[in-house]
């Protein structure tokens, strides 16, 4: 049986047919439905490019096939191509496929309803939180109050018909977005680290002259709390902390951001990275760094967390999503407010003996998420799914 899968990633098709990825959603990352399911087919966003952009990795290979729709960006385009789009994606789908939906995803809520009609079985593999993602000061958009209600409503009908709801934290997600009473549900993370991603043994020296502060993230809304965090380090630098800030990501409100650590006299104090090339290069600005902060307004389950922590970097957090599941109530702030985030900072940066336990700690969490330990949960998802598909069929519903 194959297994179709709706992805809200932007992805990059070159006149060859390939298709590139800024290393969100991999090959690597689809391989992991091929041990249970014959094909992968993905049906996500797609922009024609005429050569491979730089920093690019491949997203297909051998059982892994991409079916595209017209690329849009946000809802509301989305809304005025949603005919040719949904018309489009039903193509993707053959009657003998299994169906799973990474939520969440414009595709999988236009599409869910008729499912339901015909009660054809689908997974939901529950990645985000829309209320968070639509939280105040998250997205500036007019309509920003009724995209929240309508897609956190949406998200909950969509897991409340799944045959199966698997969700990346152990209890945030499954709170606000419940399953069906009989449905098979598990969780695990999007993240399986590979062995190369872990340091051998936790930092034990404490950061000697200036310390280097960092966050990961997308720049192309304010979901990360980017400045949230430069407002916290004109605080700590206007109390005599000697710190800069490294920011490894890119998007629109860079220039915004930039803007922002001028006007507050640490322009100097915060860098750029932008997009880098690879995992490897990832790492190697972790390893730099000394405390990795991330002052989310909203959350699933941060890979940028749980890979920093696998370096065994110290790390501060917001109090969303599943980060409290990633860190100990005393290394989380609450969002949205720079001035305490500044107080933990300043009270981490003075204790080393702190950042030491921190650096094990997270270390030893992290070691939760490698690729073995997970594995087998997402293989007991994907047979349920398959075999709540085979139901159906050999019920003649064809």
């Amino acid at each position: 049986m194959n297994v179709v899968v709706t992805c809200s990633h932007h992805f990059d098709r070159t006149p060859d047919g390939r298709v590139w990825t800024n290393g969100t959603c991999p090959y690597l990352f689809w391989t992991r439905y091929l041990p249970v399911f014959r094909s992968v087919r993905v049906v996500t966003r797609m922009r024609e490019v005429s050569k491979i952009p730089p920093g690019r990795e491949p997203a297909d290979g051998p059982g892994v096939t991409f079916f595209p729709v017209r690329d849009y960006v946000g809802p509301q385009q989305f809304l005025f191509r949603a005919p040719g789009i949904l018309a489009t994606a039903r193509k993707a789908v053959q009657n003998s496929d299994a169906l799973i939906f990474r939520a969440p995803s414009l595709l999988g809520d236009w599409m869910v309803p008729g499912l339901r009609r015909t009660k054809r079985p689908y997974g939901v593999e529950v990645v985000t939180d829309p209320y968070d993602v639509f939280s105040p000061n998250a997205v500036k958009h007019a309509l920003r109050p009724f995209f929240r209600w309508w897609f956190t409503r949406r998200l909950r009908w969509e897991c409340g018909g799944a045959c199966a709801a698997a969700y990346v934290t152990e209890r945030a997600l499954q709170r606000r977005y419940p399953p069906a009473p009989r449905a098979f549900t598990t969780h695990y993370s999007s993240i399986d680290l590979p062995d190369t991603a872990f340091v051998k043994t936790p930092r034990t020296t404490a950061p000697n002259g200036s310390v280097r502060l960092i966050l990961v993230g997308t720049l192309a809304q304010l979901y990360k709390g980017p400045d949230v965090l430069i407002d916290a380090v004109g605080a700590c630098v206007r109390e005599g902390l000697n710190i800069e800030l490294v920011f490894v990501g890119s998007g629109g409100y860079q220039a915004q951001l930039e803007a922002r650590a001028a006007a507050l006299g640490v322009a100097t104090r915060v860098q750029f990275r932008g997009q880098v090339a690879s995992a490897d290069a990832v790492r190697a600005e972790l390893d730099h760094a000394d405390l990795f902060v991330l002052p989310s307004r909203q959350e699933g389950l941060p890979r940028a967390m749980i890979e920093a922590m696998a370096r065994g970097l110290p790390c501060i957090g917001s109090r969303v999503g599943g980060i409290p599941e990633l860190l100990p109530a005393e290394n989380l702030v609450p969002p949205g407010d720079p001035s305490a985030l500044a107080r933990k900072i300043h009270d981490v940066l003075s204790d080393p003996l702190r950042m030491a336990r921190m650096s094990a700690r997270n270390l030893g969490k992290a070691r939760e998420y490698r690729q073995d330990v997970l594995s087998d949960r997402r293989r007991v998802f994907y047979e349920h799914v398959k075999s709540a598909t085979a139901a159906w069929l050999k019920g003649g519903r064809l």
